[in-house]
């Protein structure tokens, strides 16, 4: 740590950087850590809203009804249209 001005040793809310967030419209200086932890939550919960989105969209469009019927899709050799034995 390197002292401040007339000897004294920084503190650590001294010592961190600040940045601005926005909370309902209004910019907020807070510390580094506060801002990143801010932004993590929200990263986090758009993330999980667009996973829910997409797995809404796969389920309602039949998508994933479809990979789940229980049923297994018949592949040529099911068929008898596979290769030959040569």
């Amino acid at each position: 740590m390197l002292p401040l001005q007339g000897g004294a040793v920084p503190t650590e809310e001294e010592e961190m950087t600040k940045q601005v967030i926005t909370v309902d419209g209004e910019d907020t200086v807070v510390r580094e850590d506060t801002a990143k932890a801010f932004r993590g939550v929200h990263w986090a919960l758009l993330s999980l809203a667009a996973f829910i989105l997409i797995a809404a969209l796969l389920f309602f469009g039949g998508f994933l009804r479809m990979a789940s019927d229980g049923e297994t899709p018949q592949t040529p050799v099911d068929r008898g249209q596979g290769t030959s034995n040569r």
